[in-house]
């Protein structure tokens, strides 16, 4: 039995930017420089690109990846990492979102270690401190807030917390979006029903929250950014371009 499987849903259709995993980006596609940084990690044992698309397959297999086919059918990213990894036995599977390009390899080696340390936990995410105050109030990115153990109370695109008291100077965290499951509670989650908060959020994992589950929340320093508009593509691309990408 393998410890961690890493697994990236590739879904080729977008709302807001049109086949956005394959758009170039410091001369790599969005889903290979996704690939290129969890292939960094230490605590995976096997990697894989869930396709939807014969494009996405091809392009994964032309850098390397392994990828499988799925269905076309599925709604959500987890739908699909379910059947990509029904036939493999393991313990932990990390849903690596593959339009975070940015998403460091010890962010994943962390929620690993969070999860093959403590059998209680069936589910984690990560975090991290937000300092710009544009993306406070950004809807695009998400905010958590925790309990005193690191345990998720709520997801929001809103501000939250919200200080009543102008003195106030609360700490604001931006949710990255990665998790890691037990692959028992993986199948739980995939056939439970989407609750009200998660059709008004549209966030998947208050789906979970909602059905009375735990979520624990390590904190990183790492920051990650999701790729959803064309402003996306073009900050992200300055970003690795200060790291030293042309």
């Amino acid at each position: 039995m393998l410890q961690v499987v890493g697994v990236i849903p590739a879904r080729i259709a977008s709302t807001r930017l049109e086949e956005k995993l394959l758009k170039p980006l410091a001369g790599r596609s969005v889903i290979e420089w996704t690939w290129a940084n969890a292939r960094k990690s230490k605590r995976i044992d096997d990697l894989i690109i869930a396709c939807d698309d014969e494009r996405v397959l091809k392009t994964a297999q032309g850098f390397g990846a392994k990828a499988v086919f799925t269905s076309v059918n599925h709604s959500s990213g987890t739908d699909r990492i379910s059947e990509a990894v029904s036939q493999i036995e393991a313990k932990i599977v990390i849903n690596i979102q593959a339009d975070e390009p940015l998403i460091h390899p010890s962010t994943i080696d962390s929620l690993a270690d969070q999860m093959l340390g403590n059998q209680d936990l069936v589910m984690c995410t990560a975090a991290k401190e937000i300092t710009d105050q544009e993306e406070i109030a950004n809807p695009n990115v998400v905010k958590v807030v925790m309990d005193k153990d690191n345990f998720a109370l709520y997801f929001s695109r809103a501000s939250i917390p919200f200080p009543r008291d102008k003195e106030c100077s609360p700490k604001y965290y931006k949710h990255i979006g990665i998790y890691a499951y037990t692959k028992d509670f993986l199948y739980i989650f995939k056939n439970l029903p989407a609750g009200r908060l998660e059709q008004i959020e549209k966030l998947e994992q208050l789906r979970a929250l909602e059905a009375g589950f735990k979520i624990k929340v390590i904190s990183t320093s790492f920051d990650s950014w999701g790729i959803d508009t064309e402003q996306d593509l073009i900050k992200v691309e300055r970003i690795l371009a200060e790291k030293g990408y042309a």
